[in-house]
């Protein structure tokens, strides 16, 4: 009695459907991967509610250096008006009293971009432990080779935190489209201590160093306390 081994493979139809769909399926990747890099959609901008709205107010009030350019783009309150008002008339300066204390939510500092710059849907903040980090999306000049009229997506990573009574501030990288940016294009800044680079030097950094007592930067909260 003779075994007949059968013959196992695909037949022409089946190799037929297997080529249109891999085509298919690189086409959409391809779809895909152009609108996400080159025609991302703008980030959806943080709306705070009432209660959040009036303890992010409050904050405001306390630092009348950010309250007079920052709640003019919050809705109006009661008695909004008059507080407004109230803060036009001469007064003695005092500093009896004054916070020095400034924080902020991770929602507080993107609903602040959000309401009063033009960088609304183009700029998102996030806050994780000792780490600020940013999505950036960039306009290019129609003019512009290769990518003119696209939209660029940046992302970049800052460590931000408070050791040996001082600030550290490190750039922990920069991403285009998702492509690192070498550490040799970002001019050796990758992973170096601003403050310790530059901050013995007259300048930004001395200036920020010496009116920082510290800085806390944990998942969704920035804490900053100011020298007198």
């Amino acid at each position: 009695m003779t075994a007949q081994t059968e013959k196992k493979g695909f037949s022409g139809m089946q190799v037929f459907g297997i080529i249109v769909l891999v085509m298919v399926l690189t086409i959409i990747g391809t779809i895909f991967a152009a609108r996400t890099w080159f025609f991302p959609r703008p980030f959806t901008p943080v709306v705070l509610n009432q209660q959040e709205e009036r303890q992010l107010e409050n904050k405001l009030q306390r630092f009348e250096m950010f309250y007079s350019s920052s709640t003019t783009g919050l809705p109006q309150q009661n008695g909004d008006e008059k507080l407004s008002n109230e803060s036009l008339k001469p007064e003695v300066y005092s500093e009896e009293g004054a916070s020095r204390d400034i924080t902020l939510s991770e929602r507080e500092i993107n609903a602040l971009l959000a309401k009063n710059t033009d960088l609304a849907g183009k700029l998102a903040i996030d806050l994780a432990n000792n780490l600020v980090s940013a999505k950036l999306l960039i306009p290019v000049d129609p003019d512009f080779p290769m990518f003119g009229g696209k939209t660029l997506r940046v992302r970049a990573g800052v460590e931000l935190a408070y050791r040996e009574t001082r600030p550290v501030v490190k750039i922990r990288g920069i991403s285009i489209m998702g492509v690192p940016v070498p550490a040799a294009w970002m001019g050796g800044l990758k992973n170096i201590d601003l403050i310790d680079q530059f901050g013995t030097d007259a300048g930004f950094w001395k200036t920020f160093s010496e009116g920082v007592n510290s800085i806390t930067v944990q998942e969704g909260q920035l804490h900053i306390q100011l020298k007198e």
